[in-house]
């Protein structure tokens, strides 16, 4: 059973562990012998481990005493993969992988092997980033980052909180739960680019090319949301969540402290979503009779044109929303914030044009009862 360890590489050696591991089962096994040469082998393992950190740390000291060229092309192979996704050699090959599709040199610049996933340089995560922020409603939405479809739970109603005396028996709560589940739905947007701005300089093409996407995705999430939050019921159930609704059919000065009477306790932060139309209505009663008072109460207003102005709704239309975004509502990015961006280089072949199609995984809902009101005709 002996084993020879002379000429044999390190995972020559781990694998005879194996073995021997294998060997122990068997029936008579010699444990003896087995422990033994398992110790021999662990011995050596260390032994030329020692070796190894040795030698390292005299090339180490050769290394630090060469010429300055030497330890520049050091430095460069010991790049961080955050300064090679900023440097301008990166963002034109990432800039040339979103043209061609062909990620080859992404890859090279990334690894010594060309392997792993191609990263987005830190230029493309920033325009990513601001066009969500930008968004008036989905910068205020909670956030999430799960896979799959994600299930949140509200409280549809529940016996109030009690004052215990010693002695007295405490009546049991009565809570009713329900839970909304939020399915992630893929968001698209192209934009077509004519082969002469395909020689756009890196830089100014991916601002471009990610700019008007990810802004128009964001803006398609946000008027997405708010559709949900206008066409939910007024009554919980099991599975939705119930937003009450006042209705108004002229524009008042205390319209909005109407609407914000209605909030939770939990919707701390509440803000005003109405079209622009409708916030110049409210201005127009203001300025008419000089009032001093403020129609909105002090709330940020948020503009959001895919709600029916005032004036153009019909009965039983919401023309504005009072309510707590951040505590109401939630977007699942079960793939990240990120855009995924694909060259279509066949559509508009005939007319000279790319089209360039990108794409967002992002489930949707409302999550807070009592968080917001919708104000209808």
């Amino acid at each position: 059973m002996e084993f020879n360890f002379e000429g044999k590489e390190a995972a020559e050696l781990e694998a005879r562990k194996l073995e021997l591991r294998e060997a122990m089962t068997a029936e008579g096994a010699d444990l003896d012998a087995i422990e033994a040469e398992a110790r021999a082998i662990n011995t050596e393992l260390e032994t030329r481990k020692a070796a190894m950190e040795k030698r390292k740390k005299e090339i180490k000291e050769v290394l630090e005493t060469r010429s300055e060229p030497v330890e520049k092309m050091e430095e460069k192979t010991e790049m961080p993969e955050k300064e090679i996704r900023n440097s301008a050699e990166y963002i034109n090959a990432y800039a040339n992988y979103i043209k061609t599709g062909d990620d080859r040199e992404c890859r090279a610049l990334l690894t010594e092997n060309g392997s792993g996933t191609v990263a987005v340089p830190e230029l493309v995560y920033d325009i990513v980033k601001t066009a969500w922020e930008r968004e008036g409603v989905m910068r205020r939405v909670k956030k999430t980052y799960l896979k799959g479809n994600l299930k949140v739970g509200f409280e549809i109603s529940s016996s109030e909180a009690e004052i215990h005396t010693e002695g007295q028996a405490v009546n049991e709560e009565t809570l009713v739960d329900g839970i909304v589940t939020l399915i992630p739905q893929a968001i698209k947007k192209w934009i077509s680019i004519s082969d002469e701005a395909l020689d756009m300089a890196a830089e100014p093409y991916l601002r471009y090319v990610y700019d008007e996407l990810t802004y128009r995705i964001a803006k398609k999430a946000a008027d997405t949301l708010i559709s949900k939050i206008a066409t939910s019921g007024t009554q919980s159930t099991t599975t939705a969540v119930g937003i009450p609704a006042i209705k108004s059919t002229t524009i008042t000065l205390d319209l909005t402290a109407k609407a914000m009477a209605q909030l939770s306790d939990e919707a701390a932060n509440p803000v005003i979503i109405m079209n622009k139309l409708t916030w110049g209505a409210f201005k127009g009663i203001q300025a008419s009779g000089n009032y001093g008072y403020d129609p909105f109460e002090g709330l940020e207003v948020v503009f959001n044109n895919s709600l029916k102005a005032f004036s153009a709704a019909s009965s039983g239309d919401v023309y504005m929303i009072v309510g707590d975004l951040g505590q109401g509502a939630i977007a699942n990015f079960p793939a990240g914030e990120e855009i995924s961006v694909k060259r279509d280089d066949y559509t508009l072949a005939t007319s000279d044009l790319v089209r360039f199609i990108g794409r967002e995984y992002v489930a949707l809902g409302v999550i807070g009862p009592n968080s917001f009101v919708n104000v209808t005709k």
